[in-house]
């Protein structure tokens, strides 16, 4: 990959707006490797929740650019997010969890005004047992969803919101600002 100097200026611009994001104080933000292969100009930043009163997430947020285009993009830019959240055993069973999840990001691109077209995902629900010497809890639930749009215009700040509060959603932490009734009884 070229170096990010060289990149175009849309790239470069559509690069610092997404860094300019400022996650929930329980989330850990940091810049990695972007995949190499998908576009000419890539860009990726991590995210994870740790679980301390709440399920644990992991999420990456990737912004892709081919100045050519890409066939079924829409534009120039693509942002690809995953999100890798644990879930306890009575939502792990819903049978709408699929639908509920796809929602959230829905909702949370619609709320922080992120414009986009070309929207398209998955979303997979897993449930591991762990036998023999195995380090863990002997059986863990995972919701994971992969989803990829196209912004529109180039100012990737909102994007980037929506993608905090959808690790937010997925985690079941209240939006920022409300507490909930347990936490302020205990």
């Amino acid at each position: 990959m070229p170096d990010q100097a060289d990149a175009p200026e849309i790239f470069r611009k559509a690069v610092a707006s997404l860094n300019a994001v400022r996650p929930r104080s329980e989330m850990r933000f940091e810049p990695i490797s972007a995949p190499r292969r998908l576009a000419p100009w890539a860009y990726a930043w991590g995210l994870e929740l740790p679980g301390a009163g709440h399920p644990s997430a992991t999420g990456r947020l990737v912004l892709l650019h081919d100045p050519a285009g890409q066939d079924g993009w829409n534009g120039t830019l693509r942002l690809a997010g995953f999100v890798r959240a644990e879930l306890d055993i009575e939502l792990a069973s819903d049978p709408l969890l699929a639908a509920v999840s796809w929602s959230w990001l829905a909702e949370a691109l619609s709320s922080s005004g992120a414009d986009y077209t070309a929207l398209g995902g998955t979303v997979t629900q897993t449930s591991s047992a762990r036998f023999g010497a195995l380090a863990g809890p002997e059986r863990a639930h995972h919701l994971e969803l992969r989803a990829s749009w196209t912004p529109v215009g180039e100012g990737l700040l909102a994007h980037a919101e929506a993608f905090c509060e959808l690790m937010a959603a997925a985690t079941g932490l209240p939006p920022v600002g409300v507490v909930t009734l347990s936490k302020r009884l205990g």
